[in-house]
């Protein structure tokens, strides 16, 4: 069977959305809180299913109003009306946008305006990983004119409640890290010495779109002797060459859910440096595995990646983070960082990302993607090969 015909149903039954409102407005009161105000392309899309690539254009604001009782509201520009209408949302606002002048505050007044004179709390996104998805002028003369409401900080409710994923998007994202997996498992066959890496990026977009993935927005990757300098990097039209150490690493996408992982390929043969670093990441992997279990959290995991890490790479680097969170975005909360005492919950699905520096400037990355279940948790990604693999 192909990953075609394996592929789960695109979208959502309603009951996802019902079972995701109800979480979250039972946690709105507990909260004390009238209502979550959203407006990121993740949040409304959480909350409505609303799923649509043009949200790539920063011409006009979508907001979503989920009030503490009852269906979210959605105040959007006119032109999403009707892909809005076939979602299980009824109260649709709209206006002719772009309306520089009243770009939906003059909506979002007359929604909330009820809520500002009882003095209610309403909740905004303001924490780490969250932004301003309006103007600032907009926010600053909506806020004005709703003096009376209490704009409390919603962070963590609403980053928490897509932390736990549902049955239907481990699916989701199990089968697209399926397809990216199988992208991978081409690369061998794609490349090879003297090929430019701007030629590799572009070989294994195709396999991934070739694969099944609706899209590969993030392809990074790096490619020279016996190591890289940096994982972040557009590709050059610098030739492989014998002795290189080439890593790609893809976030592609299915029914709007990421993969996020990489691979590495030594290019004829490489120093021994870049075997031992890989040996060390590939150890470093499974400690992060064998950690993730619920009731752990995430520094536990970055302890256990640290630890093994170690053995080549005393210095702990400065990358920041070993890891984080997958689905709607490529990266979401939590990170895998001394910081981050995020307890793990059976059904998150992760990143495991240690790296180390060794040579003279060099790194090495590697990434696996797994959902934490009760006992051991389970890999979505076929793991990668325990020894770097050699492409002739």
């Amino acid at each position: 069977m192909s990953l075609a015909d394996a592929a789960p149903e695109r979208g959502f039954q309603n009951t996802e959305f019902e079972a995701r409102t109800a979480r979250a407005q039972r946690l709105m009161a507990r909260d004390g809180l009238a209502g979550l105000l959203l407006m990121s392309e993740q949040d409304v899309r959480y909350f409505t299913g609303f799923h649509t690539l043009f949200w790539q254009s920063p011409t006009r604001p979508w907001f979503v109003f989920v009030p503490a009782s009852g269906k979210p509201v959605a105040v959007i520009p006119e032109i999403g009306a009707e892909l809005m209408r076939r979602s299980w949302i009824d109260d649709i606002r709209t206006w002719s946008a772009p309306a520089p002048e009243d770009d939906g505050i003059s909506l979002l007044t007359e929604l909330l305006a009820p809520l500002a004179k009882v003095g209610a709390r309403v909740g905004v996104m303001k924490g780490h990983e969250t932004k301003l998805q309006m103007p600032l002028g907009d926010w600053e003369r909506l806020v004005a004119r709703l003096g009376g409401i209490k704009f409390a900080d919603v962070t963590k409710l609403v980053q928490g409640l897509r932390m736990v994923k549902s049955p239907a998007e481990i699916k989701k994202l199990s089968h697209i890290c399926a397809i990216g997996s199988a992208a991978f498992s081409k690369v061998p066959d794609l490349v090879g010495e003297g090929m430019p890496l701007e030629e590799v990026f572009r070989q294994f977009r195709l396999a991934a779109i070739g694969s099944g993935a609706d899209d590969a927005p993030y392809v990074v990757g790096a490619a020279d002797q016996g190591g890289y300098a940096d994982v972040i990097s557009p590709p050059s039209r610098r030739p492989l060459q014998k002795g290189d150490v080439l890593m790609l690493d893809t976030g592609c996408t299915w029914d709007g859910y990421f993969c996020d992982f990489d691979r590495n390929w030594a290019i004829g043969d490489v120093h021994d440096d870049a075997k031992r670093a890989y040996d060390v990441l590939w150890r470093a992997t499974q400690a992060g595995i064998d950690a993730a279990r619920p009731g752990n959290t995430c520094r536990d995991l970055f302890l256990a990646m640290s630890k093994v890490i170690a053995e080549m790479d005393s210095s702990g680097g400065d990358i920041g983070r070993l890891g984080h969170g997958l689905g709607m975005q490529l990266t979401e909360q939590p990170s895998h960082a001394a910081f981050d005492e995020t307890e793990l919950k059976e059904n998150m699905v992760l990143t495991l990302e240690p790296s180390l520096s060794y040579g003279e400037g060099l790194m090495m990355v590697h990434e696996e993607n797994i959902v934490v279940s009760n006992g051991e948790a389970k890999l979505l990604t076929t793991r990668a090969a325990p020894e770097l693999i050699l492409v002739r």
